[in-house]
């Protein structure tokens, strides 16, 4: 271990989509749980490669969307009908023709915002710092490497056996990835 430095995992390097797509399938297959690839743009395939189910936030973003117009309709309807009834050229006191803009509003305006805070938590972007950004490799993996990160939160994690695998499935360099020990500065 590196003086000052936590180790937080092993990553390996690879130079080529199939090479990643290997790796990704070996670390799957050898049932580790706490890993995750990076890559410098999308890659197909990846995400059946490293098992991933399908993304729940356009569900939620939906739901969240009928939710804005049911809560629409029942504000206008409570608004008109009931709170403050009015009478206007013999038209009925709930009306919907002339709620669907505000209707279609809140739809759009709830399945933004669920947008919005189903991506900050499912995909954890409120995290204010990273092992990876303290190496070189995000600066690698931005340009035109890929890699394959295996956390030592794993259960399986132990640092010679996931070099060893992550070596065997096709990355051609593998390094451990440490991690800052926190000294209580604000640099």
């Amino acid at each position: 271990m590196a003086e000052g430095r936590n180790l937080a995992g092993v990553v390996g390097l690879c130079d080529d989509v199939e090479s990643l797509l290997r790796a990704a399938s070996a670390v799957r297959a050898a049932g580790y749980r706490e890993w995750d690839c990076h890559t410098p743009y999308p890659v197909h395939g990846l995400d059946r490669a490293m098992g991933l189910k399908a993304s729940p936030i356009p569900a939620i973003c939906l739901a969240a969307g009928f939710a804005g117009a049911g809560v629409a309709l029942l504000m206008q309807w409570w608004m008109s009908a009931v709170d403050y009834p009015v009478r206007i050229g013999g038209k009925p006191l709930y009306s919907w023709p002339a709620f669907v803009p505000i209707v279609f509003e809140l739809f759009v305006l709830f399945s933004a915002l669920a947008t919005v805070c189903c991506v900050l938590v499912l995909c954890r972007l409120g995290r204010w710092h990273s092992p990876l950004h303290d190496s070189d490799v995000m600066r690698l993996v931005t340009s035109d490497r890929f890699a394959v990160v295996l956390r030592q939160e794993d259960r399986l994690f132990a640092e010679q056996e996931a070099a060893a695998l992550l070596a065997r499935s096709g990355c051609r360099e593998v390094r451990p990835l440490y991690e800052r020990e926190e000294d209580g500065s604000l640099i």
